[in-house]
């Protein structure tokens, strides 16, 4: 009886231990799910269909504008001093300026040909262009022409199946439109951000000699500069140019060249090889309290000329300081920054009619506008 006991106690602990087992690593064989002692029930979402887009995501805009998306490197030799090779000077003040010095930014391939739009900070001075694609191919790039007025450069890749982007609508945007920014900040790699248009138009920033900028909180960071603000469809409406940081990272404040300016700079830069302006030779201010008791003026809108180029187009059509001018044509001028868009947008050589307010009295003078000449800071 004994024998018989201690066999079945063997038998019911090896059975125990065995389910005790399975229970544990296989639970399906005996009709359980796998579970943990003190687990919580949760609920998962189903694995979403091949091609699915998730509702309110940008995937298909950040792909379709990425790969015509580049990252530029340049290098610039640095250039020796006439004492440079003199033994003695590099003894007391070392190898000066022997390692070339190298900076970075992004680009936007614009056409099946090879032309990139950047900025033309991000290749000044540049003695050998580098452009990255996408999809890691490189090349060297030539400098078409270059804008510093408004710091656009075009160049060019010799290179087969470029992708494109499509150019949009900035003339279209209105503030709060959601956009994306694609660049290459810090030289960590291809980086998209979101946001909105915050404001349009903004100007008198000092960047630039014509601004009319896109204002966006979607993060640009250094180098990121040349690189793409497209819409939610993938389609083109800015170079992104300039942020306003106190710490060299994003704070929210960035602003891009509506790809309305761009495409006409690409397009004078391919045509001619430069961009051409109007010009009339005057040095145009504000209007302001302390300008009109100094001048005698009673407008109350225009901008007041407080310099006239000798023998320029201005003098030569009559204008003289203390004018205001507040038309051009039929359009008015309200401040600095509308004088220099439209005096610029001036075929030179044909005959503008300018409205001009003198000892309160308002004349028409005809100009004949001449090529600006390079920029000059508060001359137009």
């Amino acid at each position: 009886m004994k024998r018989l006991w201690l066999l079945f106690s063997q038998t019911a602990t090896i059975v125990l231990a065995a389910y005790f087992v399975v229970a544990t690593l296989k639970p399906q064989w005996l009709g359980r799910s796998p579970s943990l002692a003190g687990s919580v029930a949760l609920i998962e979402a189903p694995a979403p269909a091949p091609g699915e887009v998730p509702i309110g995501s940008f995937r298909q805009a950040a792909q379709k504008a990425s790969a015509a998306v580049v990252s530029i490197n340049t290098s610039k030799n640095t250039r020796r001093g006439a004492n440079s090779s003199d033994p003695w000077f590099r003894f007391f003040f070392g190898d000066q300026g022997s390692e070339p010095q190298g900076g970075l930014g992004s680009g936007v391939i614009v056409s099946p040909s090879g032309y990139i739009l950047t900025n033309n900070h991000v290749v000044e001075e540049a003695d050998e262009i580098e452009v990255i694609l996408n999809d890691s191919r490189r090349a060297l790039a030539k400098v078409i022409g270059t804008d510093p007025d408004s710091d656009l450069a075009v160049l060019k890749i010799d290179l087969e199946r470029l992708p494109i982007i499509v150019l949009g609508n900035s003339d279209s945007l209105q503030v709060g439109d959601q956009v994306l920014a694609i660049g290459n900040p810090f030289g960590v790699g291809q980086t998209v951000t979101g946001g909105i248009v915050s404001a349009l138009g903004r100007n008198q920033l000092g960047i630039n000699t014509f601004e009319n900028f896109i204002q966006t909180d979607a993060a640009i960071n250094p180098g990121n500069s040349g690189g793409a603000l497209v819409d939610t469809g993938g389609n083109l409406l800015g170079i992104n140019t300039a942020i306003y940081s106190r710490s060299g990272g994003s704070m929210g404040i960035g602003f891009a060249i509506p790809v309305s300016t761009a495409r006409q700079v690409l397009d004078s830069i391919v045509k001619d090889g430069k961009v051409t302006r109007g010009w009339i030779g005057v040095e145009p201010n504000d209007l302001s309290p302390e300008l009109a008791e100094t001048f005698g003026i009673k407008a109350s809108q225009g901008v007041v000329i407080t310099g006239v180029l000798q023998n320029g187009p201005a003098a030569k059509a009559g204008i003289q300081p203390g004018d205001v001018i507040v038309k051009i044509g039929d359009t008015p001028v309200a401040n600095v920054t509308q004088l220099l868009a439209q005096v610029a947008a001036l075929k030179p050589g044909s005959a503008t009619s300018f409205s001009v307010e003198r000892k309160s009295k308002v004349i028409e003078v005809s100009v004949v506008p001449g090529t600006r000449p390079k920029p000059r800071p508060s001359q137009q």
